[in-house]
Parts: structure tokens; C-alpha cells; sequence
């Protein structure tokens, strides 16, 4: 018996290989393996979320994710945000909620992480294991190693993007997918922060305030907080609109719960007391329209129209921190020849593409779990089901 023969390879051990091969575990006797290039499974999963894990969102649409709708939907009607909160529930883990929106592991990532590898106990993990290439004979694929040559009749591509770089990233998904006749799209940060134009340099000046914001950008509307950077601007609202930006204008409204123009005719109070902003805020926001800060009665009818733009301040950031500094990446494997019903290719039979390494991406909070989650758990069903 060749010992090197598997019923199904997965490349890659984060988020979506593990759900893959707890899904597959939990329903067959399918010999599976593990292959990841890190010392450790799930490494990306464990430091994400401050390391607790946004798991996922209240709100799972389509609507805020980038990448084909009608895919994305398909794969959330087999694998739903409800699906994984019961599947957690039933392996008794209870996530927390933040902010009424997100959903975090209660003490940290290890939570979920124990989880997955205790429901896929049976499957075999090799770690610091690089695969070099994946080919095909009739019905056997060969994935050649660092190590030696595996064998398997299905394989599965969930390594990712290239973002990250501290937990071992690479293009390999892309390779692969081009090697069988897939179209891709080159990986670009994304959920990362944005770089200033010189007429934006007066937000330098308020590195570490943070405040929440509007942003719209795309047709895509984005509410959360910024935070100002030495770089730039950051926070959860500039990293999900980098996501949607591509050199473009985006509007940001700075005072996204108030009613301006009825604060600025009933008060006779300083600008900078009267605003829900910080104060520091507010003094460089005027500073860079060559306003001073006086009481309300004293602006003039144009210095009031300067002051409005605090809720449609329109510019082009300059560009963004990086791949480093990257969350995630847009861009990869093109949807077209992917089934959603079951994630395998419409090109190579039992061939597999799951997660990040799709051109599929989600805005920040949890949705790129759910996209992780959701897919392997497709995949992984597909694959036992066929095997019944």
C-alpha cells in the first residue's frame, strides 16, 4: 500500500483548510492531510483580532464583500453566519459580541483553534512543509514538497494571499490555479491603511485621535471609526474603504450623527466646543482652511460654507501603507470557473479552491472569516458527499 497516498491533500492550514478538514472528519473516514508551511496550523487565525478571533459579523451580506454577488450568495445559502454560530454552539463555544456588530472567541483565539484541530483529530498534519507544485495524471494528483511526493484523488488549494508576510504567505494558490487553466487577478493590499496628499498633511498633526466617520466611497458606504497615523489614516473605517479604493476620490463625512447646519444656527458657542469632535481635530481641520476658531456669530456666510465640508470632505488619499501592512488582499482566482455548490474547479475535476486565495474579500470584522469558514465547510461537504 503506497503510504504516501491520501483520499484528499489539503495546502494550507488557516482558517478554511481547517473547517475543510473538520467538515470531511466529521462525516467520512477519508484519509486526509494537512500540508502547511508554518511551524504551526492556523497562525494567521491565532494573532487575528487582537488574538481573539473575529469570527464573524451580525450583518453577513454580499453587499460587503468585493467580488461576484451571485457567488458569494450561493456560498453563504449551503454555509450561512448562522450555520457557523450553531456550529460553534454545538462544540460549546459561545462567541462575545462587540459593538453589537462583531463576534470575537470570549478569551482568545485559541478557543476556535482547539476546536478545529480536536473535530479533525483524524486527519494527518504536516507542518514546516513547503509544497513546491501540484500536477495531474488521469485521476491522481502529484503534490511535490520540500519533503517528498504525495499522492490524492482530491486536493484542495486554501493557501491564502500574499498579505501577512510574517505568517509565511505566498502566491502559490495563483501558480497553481494558472498551472490548471484559471484566470487570476494579481493579489493587492487591501484592509489596510491610506497615504496623504500633501493638502491632507494637517491630519499628521492628530496621530492617535480617533473619531467615528462616513465614509462613501465606490457607491459603497462605510460607518466606523478612523484613526489618524503618522503614515496616514487608519482605523476600521479607512481599512474596509482601501478595500473599494483604486486611486479614486472618496467623501468622508466627519460629524456622521449630527445635524450641522442646525448646530451652526443655534449656538453662540466656540466652533471647537460646539462640535462632537475632538477638540484638537477640529483646530487643525481650520487651521487648514485658514479659518480661526470664534464663536458661531462671527463666521462669515463663506467661512460657514468652508466649515460644512466637515461632512463631505472630498480627496484623493496618495495610496496605501502596503502589503505588509495589509489585512488581506483583493484580487485572485476568478470566480467564473470555480463551482460555488461544491468549490471545485469547472476546469480539473476534484480540484478545490478555498478562502482568501479566491477573488473574494470581505471589509473588516469578521468577513473574511466567514468566507473562510463558509467555503471550506463547502468544499469539505463536496467532497464526502461524493464519497458516500
Amino acid at each position: 500500500m503506497n503510504t504516501s497516498y491520501y483520499d484528499v491533500i489539503i495546502v494550507g492550514g488557516g482558517a478554511s483548510a481547517l473547517m475543510c478538514a473538520a467538515t470531511i472528519n466529521a462525516n467520512s473516514d477519508m484519509k486526509v492531510l494537512i500540508l502547511e508551511k508554518n511551524e504551526v496550523l492556523a497562525k494567521k487565525v491565532k494573532i487575528s483580532g487582537g488574538g481573539k478571533c473575529n469570527i464573524t459579523n451580525v450583518d453577513v451580506q454580499a453587499k460587503h464583500y468585493l467580488g461576484n454577488p451571485y457567488f458569494i450568495n450561493d456560498v453563504f445559502r449551503i454555509f450561512s453566519k448562522d450555520d457557523l454560530l450553531q456550529f460553534l454552539d454545538e462544540h460549546n463555544l459561545t462567541p462575545t459580541i462587540r459593538k453589537n456588530r462583531y463576534y470575537f472567541c470570549q478569551k482568545s483565539s485559541e478557543e476556535i483553534i482547539s476546536l478545529f484541530l480536536k473535530q479533525m483529530q483524524r486527519s494527518e498534519k504536516i507542518t514546516n512543509c513547503e509544497v513546491l507544485d501540484i500536477s495531474k495524471e488521469e485521476e491522481l494528483f502529484t503534490v511535490k514538497t520540500s519533503m517528498k511526493n504525495y499522492y490524492a484523488t482530491n486536493v484542495v488549494v486554501a493557501t491564502g494571499a500574499i498579505s501577512f508576510s510574517q505568517v509565511g504567505v505566498s502566491g502559490l494558490g495563483l501558480e497553481i490555479a494558472q498551472k490548471f487553466g484559471h484566470k487570476t487577478s494579481s493579489f493587492l493590499p487591501a484592509l489596510c491603511g491610506l497615504t496623504l496628499q500633501k493638502e491632507q498633511f494637517w491630519m499628521k498633526e492628530l496621530s492617535g485621535i480617533s473619531t467615528e466617520v462616513k465614509i462613501e466611497i465606490e457607491s459603497r458606504i462605510v460607518v466606523e471609526d478612523l484613526l489618524f497615523a503618522h503614515k496616514g489614516i487608519s482605523g476600521p473605517a479607512v481599512l474596509s474603504a482601501s478595500l473599494y479604493w483604486n486611486k479614486g476620490i472618496m467623501i468622508i463625512n466627519f460629524l456622521p450623527n449630527s445635524d450641522l447646519e442646525t448646530l451652526l444656527l443655534s449656538s453662540k458657542k466656540m466652533l471647537s466646543t460646539l462640535l462632537p469632535l475632538p477638540k484638537r481635530f477640529t483646530q487643525e481641520f481650520l487651521k487648514s482652511i485658514n479659518i480661526e476658531d470664534k464663536a458661531i456669530p462671527k463666521y462669515t456666510t463663506q467661512e460657514l460654507a468652508k466649515i460644512k465640508r466637515l461632512q463631505s470632505y472630498t480627496f484623493s488619499p496618495a495610496g496605501h501603507f502596503g502589503l505588509t501592512k495589509a489585512e488581506v488582499c483583493k484580487g485572485g482566482i476568478d470566480c467564473k470557473a470555480i463551482d460555488a455548490k461544491s468549490m471545485m474547479s469547472k476546469k480539473v475535476d476534484n480540484l478545490y479552491f478555498t478562502g482568501e486565495v479566491l477573488d473574494i474579500t470581505g471589509e473588516l470584522g469578521g468577513y473574511n472569516f466567514q468566507w473562510a469558514f463558509s467555503s471550506g465547510f463547502v468544499a469539505g461537504s463536496s467532497i464526502y458527499s461524493k464519497s458516500l
